[in-house]
């Protein structure tokens, strides 16, 4: 594969990401994939979903777990109802991930992602039951040959290499997302890259505008299109070359709502990188 391939993320039949045509429109050659409905996780789904890839010459890199139930309405909603962290459904979306985990192996995929949610503060009875259901989770995806990538957001980058180096697996990674960092506000993405830029194994390329400072971690920040916001995504991608990332570059631009316009950001974001591939690679 190309260094710093451009990827953008889709959908099966769930969540906000573009559907394959769009991607192979686009050019783009790899994919990460929102995982599909309960019920559309077997094996004659994998094969039809693997046909049309192979049809559109792409490339499945990482597979991205999500739960019913799961609301981004506002900063709140999410810590409260987001990823493994909620304790009422904890048990449970475990035992779905590893589901999720089984289905990627039939798509012969060997990376997971997911927001975790928001992580308690360690210490607490329920930060020590999240590492212990993330440990089990992560053993179970292990022995389907499998890593898993936390994507960033949600925590400051000190709190997220904290969480995880008290997991203690050497199968956990990071998704890196900058426009998260804005839109949560938990920390200057650059500056969050800088350090946790040892465990990042995938990234996604979004922006975002910054909240007003007084209501940074209280309200969102707005996302945009890919070079309108805050991100700098020339920094961004230098960022990257110097931590050593060579996977590749996956846009995601969230706004299921609107398709064309999704389409047209998309578009955009490709030619950006594209351009900027070329200036600091010279390919």
């Amino acid at each position: 594969m190309q260094k710093w391939a451009i990827g953008v993320f889709a959908s099966v039949d769930a969540g906000l990401g573009v559907h394959l045509d769009v991607a192979k429109e686009l050019g783009i050659h790899t994919v990460q994939v929102h995982t599909p409905h309960k019920e559309s996780r077997n094996e004659a789904a994998a094969k039809a979903f693997l046909q049309r890839c192979k049809e559109a010459d792409i490339t499945i890199t990482c597979l991205f777990g999500g739960f019913e139930g799961e609301s981004y309405a506002d900063i709140a909603t999410t810590a409260r109802t987001v990823g493994l962290v909620p304790e009422a459904t904890r048990a449970a979306r475990a035992a779905e991930m590893k589901e999720i985990s089984n289905f990627a192996k039939l798509l012969g995929c060997n990376t997971l992602g997911m927001h975790i949610g928001f992580v308690p503060e360690k210490g607490s009875a329920s930060y020590n039951s999240l590492i212990a259901v993330t440990r089990d989770l992560l053993d179970h995806v292990k022995a389907n040959g499998q890593n898993m990538h936390l994507e960033t957001g949600q925590e400051t980058a000190d709190h997220l290499l904290e969480f995880m180096h008290d997991v203690g697996r050497d199968n956990l990674f990071i998704n890196f997302d900058p426009a998260n960092m804005i839109l949560y506000g938990t920390g200057d993405p650059i500056e969050a890259l800088k350090k946790v830029g040892h465990l990042v194994r995938s990234i996604h390329c979004k922006d975002a505008k910054w909240a007003a400072p007084d209501q940074r971690g209280k309200g969102w920040g707005t996302e945009v299109a890919l070079g309108d916001g805050d991100v700098g995504m020339e920094t961004y991608l230098r960022t990257l070359q110097s931590v050593g990332y060579s996977g590749p570059l996956t846009i995601e631009r969230e706004i299921a709502h609107d398709r064309e316009r999704q389409k047209a950001d998309i578009g955009q974001a490709v030619r950006l990188l594209e351009s900027l591939r070329t200036k600091l690679l010279g390919s």
